[in-house]
Parts: structure tokens; C-alpha cells; sequence
């Protein structure tokens, strides 16, 4: 993998959901309040509260919002009603999108991502028809200009703190975890003294796909705008590789 941006790629996801929509602390707040309803208000004991307060700092949500967020949940999870809906299909020239969303209007939700693909020329596709082209991993992103230890030093830390993968791109360092131990290893680090730019539990395509034609471009950035436009889709996943 070395050679790409993914820095570059991340700040570029970033800055478009965030002129889109500025909707960060209300994808962290729903799903906080969702995996306080399944496993409690906290973290030691969640460990997908655990995951998604690990997101909500590497994107700079305050503490004190975050520990709000947790309150307001474990004293009103009767009022929780958010559904998890995963959405599979294809954009131009078959590049695979998955779609994670938080709902409490399905046939809204759906209508919508169906929408997003009609207009960028894709269609959505039934379940799995293109999972099996991610793996689910525990990502950690350092930028190289942020960190002060050499790359063998901070590899070594990575994978004696139980991660599965190091790779030095241009820009910066990329770390992979198994899911399940994602938060053991971010804690470990950053007791270490490591910040990240982007930490968070993601779909990590197995290959990617450059798009050389002008149309296709503009179709898929109009998939990705519409469904970050959406305030009931959590994340978006593909496998296109941004120039």
C-alpha cells in the first residue's frame, strides 16, 4: 500500500462532510446513544461505547459533550429508537459503496440511499454483494508531520501494543487492528504519547479502483455528496481510489 495518500484521502472525506453538513456531533451523539442502549453507559464494560468515544476524540468532540451524550442516553434509552441499517450497491464503472445508517424512518432512509445511487448512476444491491470485498479493522492514522518517532520505533510500539499491520504511506502512518482489541491498542499508544488524525473501527477495501473517466467521477462524487448530505447515514465506505 505504501505510495498512497491516505492522509490526503481523509482530510478530503472530512472537508466534504464537513461543508456539507457539519454533522459530526450528531452521527457520534446517535451512536453513542445506541451503544449505551446495548451494553450500558460504560466504556470498561462497552466495548462499542468504548470505539465510538475513541471516534468522537480523534474528531475533536469535547469531553464534556461526550460525557452529556452518555447521561442523556443511560437516563432516557427507552427513547432510543435509532435502527442499524447497512446498504450495499455499486457506483460507476462497478465501484463498491457500503453505506452504514442510523435510522428511526427505514423507508425514509432507504428511498434516500436508493435516491443517491439513481442519480450518480449506481443502484443499490442486495446484502453482501460487495462486503466481501472490505475487511472490518480497527484503523489508526498518525501524520508524519505530528509525530516525533522515528518509523521503526513507531512500529514496533504499534505491534507490541497488539496491531496487525504498519504501513508508511507518504503522508502519514497507517496502523491496523483486529476490531476487537481496536481500543486496547489506541490506549496503549496514545499512553505512548501518539496522536491521531483519523482512529476509528472502519471498511477497509481489499483492492482499489482508479476511475479515469471525467463522467464516472462526477457521478460517484455526486453518490458520496448526496449520502453525506443524508443525516441518517453514519459512514460510507469505497473503493475508489481519490486522486
Amino acid at each position: 500500500m505504501s505510495g498512497h495518500s491516505k492522509f490526503a484521502n481523509i482530510k478530503h472525506k472530512k472537508e466534504r462532510n464537513d461543508a456539507a453538513k457539519g454533522k459530526i456531533f450528531t452521527i457520534i451523539g446517535r451512536e453513542i446513544a445506541v451503544a449505551v442502549k446495548e451494553g450500558g453507559p460504560d466504556p470498561q464494560n462497552n466495548s462499542r461505547l468504548a470505539q465510538v468515544i475513541v471516534k468522537a476524540k480523534a474528531n475533536n468532540v469535547p469531553n464534556d459533550t461526550i460525557d452529556r451524550g452518555i447521561k442523556k442516553a443511560a437516563g432516557d434509552s427507552n427513547s432510543v429508537n435509532y435502527k442499524v441499517i447497512t446498504y450495499e450497491g455499486y457506483g460507476p464503472n462497478g465501484i463498491a459503496i457500503i453505506v452504514d445508517a442510523l435510522t428511526d424512518n427505514q423507508n425514509r432512509t432507504a428511498a434516500n440511499v436508493k435516491n443517491a445511487f439513481s442519480k450518480g448512476n449506481g443502484n443499490v444491491g442486495t446484502p453482501g454483494c460487495v462486503s466481501f470485498m472490505f475487511d472490518k479493522k480497527g484503523q489508526l492514522i498518525v501524520d508524519k508531520e505530528e509525530c516525533r518517532m522515528s518509523a521503526d520505533d513507531l512500529m514496533m510500539l504499534a505491534l507490541d501494543a497488539g496491531a496487525e499491520d504498519f504501513m508508511d504511506e507518504d503522508d502519514c502512518y497507517e496502523i491496523l487492528t483486529d476490531p476487537g482489541i481496536f481500543d486496547e491498542v489506541h490506549k496503549e499508544l496514545v499512553s505512548q504519547g501518539i496522536s491521531f488524525v483519523s482512529a476509528e473501527v472502519t471498511m477497509i477495501p481489499q483492492n482499489y479502483v482508479e476511475l479515469t473517466d471525467e463522467t464516472a467521477v462526477k457521478n460517484l462524487n455526486k453518490i458520496l455528496d448526496l449520502l453525506d448530505a443524508d443525516d441518517d447515514v453514519q459512514a460510507v465506505y469505497h473503493n475508489w481510489e481519490e486522486a
